[in-house]
């Protein structure tokens, strides 16, 4: 019979990363699984940004994936922002590898190899800072073909869509007024609670209507922002939702369903409570959002959290790349980046600025004076004319 002291021993000297093994394909449904110190295993090629950032703030110690997690298309931005921030990293240990790993099983990562104690379980790449650097430097070389492939996409996706993007057709009426004022779109980006913070001297001050999509209602409520309008996915998971209370203090709810789906989607917002406006389209909610925001005449449209280069575009992985684009295009010169606004605006100017510059004129004017002939005279009477108001003054009160 093996002691339990002796194997916790052992696992003490093995090295590698350990932890309690979390198993799903689809990182949507791994995501609210995860707890600290947990070892996601996934399937998902081509690594985003957006979900490495997930899987950190889950406090995940390593990531394994049943497929490369840097293929060469293009230059994915997940597993540098991983191995940043020290998580192991194992890849393409195949369908085989993920199917021998259990579910809730504890595991240990070293090498490119998992183990059960001493175990081999599954094996695949190990990547570490160095070999993600040169691996994304391989993967610039893709951009070519994506870029094709772009703009084939753009093209037909503007075929299918040229009625909404062109002449604003399907778009819901809003209740919210939108025509002459600022609009803040607030997407789902991670630096979101940074790129917030840098337009609320911006909301503050110039009242914009704000736009949220999905979990930007949530973050905006957090920075004790109240959105207008919010946009939804017909299809978003139950925890990408924001809250009821949150839906029902928003003046318009609009679900973005897929051409020929069904009231789903609908139907699950009306069961919280919330009336909610259809936009069919092929566009996903956030490009949904920015198309509705344009299309209302507003003065300008600043993007919160949202993808800005290309770079960021083709790491988001969306089906609806080109409707990313093509809305971009049709809010033209409307459209700020959040990061953008700190350095365009700096706020109105308030009274107390006024009185600093008054009062730093008054000083100067007061120093310019001193140092001619009759500023001398004067400060030489002005001790006699303090004591004079000083007698008065003690008179008055006797």
């Amino acid at each position: 019979m093996r002691s339990p002291v002796r194997q916790r021993s052992l696992s003490v000297l093995l090295p590698g990363a350990e932890g309690t093994a979390r198993v799903e394909r689809r990182v949507r449904q791994l995501l609210p699984r995860l707890r600290p110190g947990d070892v996601a295993v996934l399937d998902q090629l081509d690594l985003d940004r957006a979900t490495a950032q997930a899987l950190i703030a889950a406090g995940v110690v390593a990531v394994v994936d049943a497929s490369p997690l840097i293929s060469g298309r293009y230059p994915n931005l997940g597993p540098a922002v991983l191995a940043a921030a020290g998580i192991v990293l194992v890849d393409s240990v195949g369908p085989a590898g993920l199917a021998a790993i259990a579910d809730g099983r504890r595991v240990r990562v070293h090498d490119g190899v998992v183990y059960d104690g001493e175990t081999e379980l599954a094996s695949g790449r190990a990547l570490d800072d160095d070999a993600v650097a040169a691996e994304m430097e391989l993967a610039r070389g893709g951009l070519v073909t994506q870029l094709q492939a772009f703009t084939h996409n753009s093209s037909e996706f503007l075929r299918r869509e040229q009625d909404l993007l062109l002449h604003g057709t399907g778009l819901p009426r809003l209740s919210t007024r939108i025509v002459g004022r600022p609009v803040v779109v607030v997407g789902g980006g991670e630096d979101l609670g940074s790129e917030i913070e840098a337009v609320r001297t911006f909301a503050r001050e110039q009242h914009p209507v704000l736009i949220a999509v999905g979990a930007g209602a949530e973050a905006l409520h957090a920075a004790h922002l109240k959105p207008h309008v919010i946009v939804l996915e017909a299809d978003a998971a139950d925890h990408e939702l924001p809250r009821a209370a949150t839906l029902k203090a928003a003046r318009d709810v609009v679900v973005r369903i897929p051409p020929g789906a069904g009231r789903a989607g609908l139907e699950r917002i009306e069961r919280l409570g919330v009336r909610p406006l259809r936009l069919e389209t092929g566009a996903a909610a956030e490009d949904a959002a920015l198309v509705l925001a344009d299309a209302a005449d507003p003065t300008v449209v600043v993007a919160v959290g949202m993808h800005a280069g290309l770079s960021e575009l083709l790491d988001s992985q969306r089906p609806g790349l080109a409707g990313a684009y093509l809305a971009r295009l049709r809010v033209g010169s409307r459209l700020v980046d959040a990061a953008a606004v700190p350095h365009l605006y700096s706020g109105r100017v308030r009274p107390w600025h006024l009185l600093l510059v008054m009062l730093a004129g008054l000083v100067a004017l007061a120093a310019a004076i001193a140092v001619t002939p009759v500023g001398q005279d004067w400060l030489d009477q002005l001790p006699g004319a303090l004591s004079d108001l000083r007698h008065d003054l003690s008179g008055l009160f006797t």
